[in-house]
């Protein structure tokens, strides 16, 4: 599991933090002192020694006893240290009593609308990725279990033909779970589709948490990603000037002046799903925290690399398990007849911290990333009494040494250092990115190939990986079926990446990502001062508009041998905006040197997209108007990783067969045309392009 931070969190040189955890794996030792702070930005302060957590059984936990009181319509639970309320029969958390504060959730919005589980669908057969809103309200409560350690609840609703397109049809059982001494809530749900009832589609389901705007104002999501916050006000009008889409608004007058000018859209604090550990906000009276933390992402959509919403102005906090962000349709759920389907998210824990006397309230995330730590190493839960999550006795292991053979680079095979390997239910190579019912499992390999994957709930799978600094995906040629307690030792396993002949250029890094490329400052009117000299340098507004600006009379051109990636290949081939407003497409020019040609030969152009949306590639040799053309994609992706700050959506990769009879002695130019242009945010982002001359028989050694 990684964080979602710059730099590792652990290590031996730091002290210890000004902060209590209120949660059972620390002690709670009497009621916290606050200072009251403003809004004025602040610096994060270095932490040199992180503190060693404890980890109790619930059952040995501190503190009062865990209390559960009925209401009218309400239920509540109480630890002595935070007090829960749930509307009841339907679930949602209406508030949130810590620190002093009645309620950390916003008390202007109705109770329905404070903290829930939710689910976007829509019936089968629809297109695009909007649907119905269902805020999956519960119509029983039940209690599982009530004791003085602990106390879970579960809020179902039973599907009937007779709900036939009002809900989603499907079964849930919403789980609340509050233990003795613990600062915090766990959550999951189980979700359950009957092969009798209606094929449908979900595109969307996630909890959400709305707090109260006049206390949370600072929002950190990672080390180098964190700041005060404008207010929700702030985005309406007149206060607040729409720009290109709803989500990005242009704050030209906005309550408190150091926001002026700048730019909000909640798409500028995506995560990539095995960055999303802990995140959350902040308030500095009193002193107190709010974070959602993730101890697995087994039960998210799309692999380790797919990109969710987190928190935003609101304020607002996310935890999403599946959507089609940065990815599309692909990553929407489809559901046919007949199709039966169960699945568990989460438990999550939705965990409060607060200083224990004065200090820096933004030490408080430092305090969080620790909580994380400890919740992971207790992934899987031992609590939750739901029979259709696996303990750690129901689950498996998987274990081995990857290797790398690129036989044109190498003649021996090298460790997959680094490499991302996972279990994903059963599909193509490379299907793990668009998977969305099963479960998945990955870790990354150590520096000599070596990796182990744990607590791998029953069932079959394959085996994927993909190596950063190679191209492509790797698929172990077995099926992988995990039963409980099964340890099993796959040994060496050998990738072979795309090749087919020797390196002649290449452009770019093969990381599945656009980073490495040009990515220009942004226009001054449209700034988010968070990204100012940030390595994020690509979440700012409006960026797609710099390319005609420094491109103005023509579209880009490289020269192989004197161009430079970094500088010269701008991070992304966008539209070019026409006077009349309308769109054209663009092409990008490759030129190098070829001393000799074989034209009975074939070549290989390898080209790597790091994302597309709704665009086709179509390239050519030599000859920009010859049609058909060598090579088209065809219409792909509906990742708008464009306009939604992105850097990456869905991998493309493909292998181009370039007959010699194409090519010529001396310069050479490959034209790269994406022809597609209604909008702005069509294009497409490549990861690397390598060309490669003809294949000769070499030795394969291991």
């Amino acid at each position: 599991m990684i964080l979602c931070l710059s730099h590792s969190i652990m290590g031996s040189d730091r002290k210890a933090l000004p902060v209590l955890i209120l949660m059972t794996v620390f002690l709670f030792s009497g009621s916290p002192s606050f200072t009251s702070g403003s809004r004025a930005r602040v610096t994060v302060p270095r932490i040199e020694e992180a503190q060693s957590p404890a980890s109790p059984r619930p059952s040995a936990a501190p503190g009062p006893a865990v209390q559960l009181v009925f209401k009218e319509q309400h239920v509540v639970l109480d630890n002595g240290i935070l007090q829960v309320t749930l509307s009841n029969p339907e679930g949602s958390v209406t508030g949130i009593q810590y620190n002093g504060i009645d309620n950390v959730l916003e008390v202007e919005n109705g109770e329905s609308n404070r903290g829930y589980w939710d689910v976007v669908w829509s019936a089968a057969g629809t297109n695009g990725t909007k649907g119905k809103l269902d805020r999956l309200e519960g119509t029983k409560l039940e209690v599982i279990v009530e004791n003085e350690d602990q106390v879970e609840l579960s809020f179902t609703r039973t599907w009937n033909f007779s709900l036939s397109g009002t809900v989603v049809p499907i079964n849930v059982d919403k789980r609340f779970v509050l233990l003795r001494g613990s600062s915090g809530l766990y959550t999951y749900a189980v979700y359950e589709h009957l092969a009798e009832w209606p094929a449908f589609i979900i595109d969307n389901t996630r909890t959400v948490f709305k707090l109260r705007k006049d206390k949370f104002h600072y929002m950190a999501m990672a080390d180098n990603r964190q700041r005060y916050m404008p207010l929700p006000d702030d985005r309406e009008a007149p206060r607040g000037q729409a720009l290109a889409y709803p989500e990005a608004v242009r704050l030209v007058d906005p309550m408190e002046p150091e926001f002026k000018g700048e730019v909000d859209d909640k798409y500028q604090y995506s995560c990539e799903s095995k960055d999303i550990s802990v995140h959350g906000w902040i308030s500095s009276d009193p002193p107190t925290g709010f974070w959602q933390i993730t101890p697995s992402i087994e039960f998210r959509s799309g692999g380790p690399t797919k990109q969710f919403l987190t928190s935003h102005v609101g304020p607002t906090s996310l935890n999403v398990f599946l959507s089609a962000h940065y990815s599309g349709e692909d990553l929407v759920m489809k559901f046919g007849p007949d199709e039966p389907w169960k699945k568990v998210f989460g438990p999550v824990f939705v965990y409060l911290n607060s200083l224990m006397g004065d200090g820096d309230p933004t030490s408080l995330w430092e305090d969080a990333k620790q909580q994380f730590i400890a919740e992971e190493q207790k992934w899987p839960y031992s609590f939750p009494a739901s029979e259709d999550f696996m303990p750690a006795d129901q689950r498996g292991k998987v274990s081995g040494r990857l290797l790398v053979l690129d036989r044109y680079s190498r003649e021996e095979s090298l460790p997959a250092t680094g490499a991302y390997v996972g279990l994903s239910p059963t599909g193509e190579i490379g299907s793990w990115q668009r998977e969305t019912k099963g479960y998945q499992f990955w870790t990354r390999a150590d520096v000599d190939g070596l990796f182990s994957i744990t607590n791998i709930r029953p069932g079959d799978y394959n085996l994927f990986a993909w190596v950063p600094g190679f191209m492509g995906d790797y698929k172990y040629q077995y099926t992988v079926t995990i039963s409980p307690g099964l340890d099993i030792d796959l040994s060496d396993l050998i990738y072979k990446p795309p090749r087919n002949g020797p390196t002649f250029w290449e452009i770019g890094v093969p990381d599945r990502t656009a980073a490495e490329f040009y990515v220009p400052d942004p226009n001054p009117l449209y700034i988010n001062k968070l990204y100012i000299n940030h390595p994020d340098r690509f979440r700012q507004y409006g960026l797609w508009e710099r390319y005609a600006e420094l491109y103005p009379d023509g579209d880009l051109v490289y020269h192989v041998g004197s161009s430079d990636y970094r500088k010269d290949w701008f991070f992304t081939q966008v539209t070019r905006k026409r006077e009349n407003n309308t769109y054209e497409g663009t092409t990008w020019q490759i030129k190098f040197m070829l001393e000799a040609v074989n034209i009975s030969a074939a070549y290989t152009l390898q080209v790597a997209l790091a994302t597309a949306h709704v665009s086709e590639l179509q390239i050519r040799f030599n000859n920009p108007d010859k049609n058909p053309p060598l090579f088209t994609t065809g219409i792909i992706g509906k990742d708008n990783t464009i306009a939604r700050h992105g850097i990456h959506g869905l991998y493309w990769n493909y292998t181009i067969t370039v007959p010699g009879t194409e090519l010529a002695m001396g310069e050479n130019t490959i034209f790269l045309t994406q022809t597609k242009s209604e909008s702005p945010f069509q294009g497409v982002m490549y990861d690397y392009i390598r060309f490669e001359g003809p294949s000769y028989d070499r030795p394969n050694h291991r």
